[in-house]
């Protein structure tokens, strides 16, 4: 039994429920033949691997379903062995090479020239290239992304890669001028609420008008949180009410909880005990943005418009040498301390006026 969010989940261009016109321009690319390098780009929960699988679907037929998970062995310089999953099928090959971290040019080198090398064995397969579908593309490190031209140059005859990022700001100039760019903007919230009413019909449960406004609102746009916070309310409570609770992830009340902790002490030892909650978020593999984004978001509802204006300039700052660096705690705990500075500093302010 698989979850809505993949059951439903459309397999062609023409099943898309949303920017149906940007689908229709993808399906004339296709069929025209003159098929480039792609950079598709968009907020997490957009659709945008959906819309890479319906390309290669159409651009291949229903073989591309047969997928197979394998691990690929790669060697570095100094002889030491590294193993990561792909997903294939006999025309394209899935990869998300930021996952060995500073590696990765070697993956992005070894994978696609091991790609290019081996042709098509089905003569009616209609196409005479192999699809690298590469994913987390601006969490590439430089030396893997000039690699990544460079590569992308020599093996365009037999192998075409689309390239799958969040932003494009991270992505070198020099690939992005190599790629046609297709931006998949998040869904509206009445296009998320369709969605969700779609999922309900088939499922044959009825979805109140109101639960799926707040649905929609509460996951911020992004459709596959939606539909698992649709199939979580139904696990939770069915028949639905309208003024239902919606139950948000449990990363979500932990980040507010540990922006609360920030705001309410700022002293070495409520320092010491964020620290470990940053720890137990990173372990849980919750992506930095997503924490530093939080954490800003909860910290500067308690501040004023002044107050607002450095705390984001703050957080934009080590953010960036997040991005940089190699170790996200230190930029995170670095942030935490400058807030609590800046915070308390604004409070013995506030007081002293007060009295």
């Amino acid at each position: 039994m698989s979850l809505w969010v993949d059951k439903y989940r459309p397999s062609s261009l023409s099943k898309l429920d949303y920017h149906t016109e940007q689908a229709e321009h993808l399906k004339n690319m296709v069929q025209k033949g003159d098929f480039p390098h792609l950079l598709v780009h968009g907020p997490p929960g957009a659709g945008k691997k959906t819309r890479i699988m319906a390309i290669i679907r159409e651009l291949y037929g229903p073989g591309v379903e047969r997928l197979r998970m394998e691990p690929m062995q790669f060697e570095t310089p100094s002889k030491k062995k590294l193993e990561l999953m792909t997903i294939s099928s006999n025309y394209h090959i899935e990869v998300n090479p930021s996952d060995v971290g500073i590696y990765d040019r070697i993956v992005i080198m070894d994978l696609v020239k091991t790609t290019a090398q081996t042709h098509q064995i089905d003569i009616n397969g209609q196409r005479d290239f192999k699809v690298v579908l590469l994913t987390n593309v601006d969490q590439l490190t430089k030396d893997a992304q000039h690699a990544l031209r460079r590569t992308m140059e020599k093996y365009i005859t037999t192998c075409r890669l689309i390239l799958c990022a969040n932003s494009t700001s991270r992505v070198l100039p020099a690939i992005r001028s190599r790629c046609l760019g297709i931006r998949v903007p998040a869904p509206t919230n009445d296009e998320v609420k369709s969605v969700l009413h779609g999922i309900a019909k088939k499922e044959g449960i009825n979805l109140p008008d109101e639960l799926a406004s707040r649905l929609a609102t509460a996951s911020g746009r992004n459709l596959r949180r939606a539909i698992l916070m649709l199939e979580a309310c139904k696990v939770e409570q069915y028949p639905f009410t309208a003024d239902q609770q919606i139950t948000e992830p449990d990363w979500q009340s932990f980040i507010r909880k540990t922006a609360a902790m920030m705001v309410s002490e700022q002293t070495p030892r409520k320092l010491l005990d964020i620290r470990g909650r940053l720890y137990e978020l990173l372990t849980h593999a919750i992506p930095c943005d997503l924490i530093f984004k939080g954490l800003l978001q909860e910290c500067i509802k308690n501040c004023d418009l002044q107050l607002k204006a450095e705390i984001v300039l703050v957080a934009a700052e080590f953010e960036h040498r997040m991005h940089r660096g190699s170790k996200a705690i230190f930029h995170l705990e670095a942030f935490v301390a400058r807030f609590m500075t800046i915070y308390k500093k604004f409070m013995d302010v506030a007081m002293d006026d007060f009295e």
